[in-house]
C-alpha cells in the first residue's frame, strides 16, 4: 500500500482559535482564487507530525458562519499540502446521552443551510462527487480511540445537522430535527465537508456539545453565556485531543479506506475539450492532481 507523507489540518470552531501545542510554529499568508482565507495559516510540529491550523471564525470570533469563506479555507489547507482534515465545531445536542461536554464523532451530515458557495465546481467544470460517506473512517476511529484514551466523554458515530444561523433553532425547528433521528446540531461543518471531498481530502469532524438545543423546555432556551462556560472546557479537551491525535495518526500515512484522494476520477463529468480553462485555473490546488494526470 503507497504511503505519503501527512500534513495534517485542523480547523479550530468556536472556541479554538489558536494550536497551542504548535511548535516551531510560522505564519503562511495564503492566498486563493477564492479569496482570503478566515485567518493566516500557522504551520508547525505536534509529536513529530506536520500541522496546520486554521481558525474558522477568525481573531477574536469575527466571522459568522454564513459569512465563512469556506471555498477559502479549503483550498489554502490543500494549496500548502495539508493531506488530512480534523474540524472541531461547538454544537447542541437533541439526546439526553450526549450531555454538554460530550465530543461526539459524526460520520453523516444534513445540510440545512443556503446561499453558502457550496462547490468549487460550476458551469465550464462540472463534478459530482459522492457524499454518501463523507467522513474518513480512519481519522474518526482515532479521534475516538485518542478521546477515550484522554478520557474525554466522546461517542464514535452521529449524524450532524448543518442550519444558517446565526440565530439557535425555534423550538418547532429543534422538535423537527430530533424527529428526523438527528444527533447534534451546528453551523459550520457544511458546506465545509462537501468541500473538502471536492479537494480530495478526507475529512473528519470533532462536534463538541456545548448545550441542549431548546428541545428541552424546563431548562430554557439557549443562551450564549452558558454555552461559553461549556465551550472552556471543551476547548481544554480539545486542546488535549489534537496533539495526542496527530501523535496516534503519526508523520506517515496510508490512503482513506474511502479513496478520497481519488475521488475526482469519479467525478469530473465535463469533457476535456468542453473544459473552461478559466475555472480550470481556479482549481489549481484542488483538482491539481486529477488535472495533471
Amino acid at each position: 500500500m503507497q504511503t505519503t507523507k501527512r500534513v495534517l489540518g485542523v480547523i479550530g470552531g468556536s472556541g479554538v482559535y489558536k494550536a497551542e501545542a504548535l511548535q516551531d510554529a510560522e505564519d503562511l499568508h495564503t492566498k486563493t482564487p477564492w479569496g482570503a482565507p478566515s485567518d493566516v495559516l500557522k504551520r508547525g510540529v505536534m509529536n513529530g507530525v506536520e500541522v496546520v491550523f486554521l481558525s474558522r471564525h477568525g481573531p477574536g470570533h469575527r466571522i459568522p458562519p454564513s459569512d465563512v469563506n469556506y471555498r477559502a479555507n479549503i483550498d489554502a489547507l490543500k494549496r500548502v499540502g495539508v493531506t488530512d482534515v480534523i474540524s472541531l465545531s461547538a454544537c447542541g445536542s437533541f439526546r439526553e446521552d450526549l450531555s454538554p461536554g460530550t465530543f461526539v464523532l459524526v460520520d453523516q451530515f444534513i445540510d440545512r443551510t443556503n446561499g453558502r458557495e457550496s462547490s468549487f465546481f460550476g458551469p465550464g467544470f462540472v463534478a459530482h462527487v459522492s457524499m454518501a460517506h463523507p467522513v474518513c473512517p480512519a481519522l474518526q476511529e482515532a479521534a475516538a480511540s485518542v478521546c477515550g484514551e484522554l478520557k474525554i466523554p466522546h461517542t464514535l458515530g452521529g449524524t450532524y445537522i448543518a442550519i444558517n444561523g446565526p440565530q439557535f433553532s425555534s423550538l418547532a425547528e429543534s422538535r423537527l430535527y430530533q424527529s428526523w433521528g438527528c444527533d447534534v446540531i451546528g453551523m459550520t461543518n457544511m458546506p465545509e465537508a462537501k468541500l473538502a471531498r471536492e479537494a480530495e481530502l478526507p475529512y473528519a469532524s470533532v462536534a463538541m456539545v456545548t448545550d441542549y438545543d431548546c428541545w428541552r423546555e424546563h431548562e430554557g432556551p439557549v443562551e450564549v453565556a452558558k454555552v461559553l462556560e461549556v465551550m472552556k472546557s471543551n476547548s481544554g479537551n480539545a486542546a488535549r485531543l489534537i496533539p495526542a491525535l496527530a501523535g496516534r495518526l503519526g508523520p506517515v500515512r496510508t490512503p482513506s479506506p474511502l479513496g478520497v484522494e481519488t475521488m475526482l476520477d469519479f467525478a469530473v463529468i465535463t469533457s476535456p475539450e468542453a473544459r473552461d480553462p478559466a475555472m480550470a485555473a481556479r482549481l489549481d490546488a484542488v483538482a491539481g492532481r486529477f488535472l495533471s494526470r
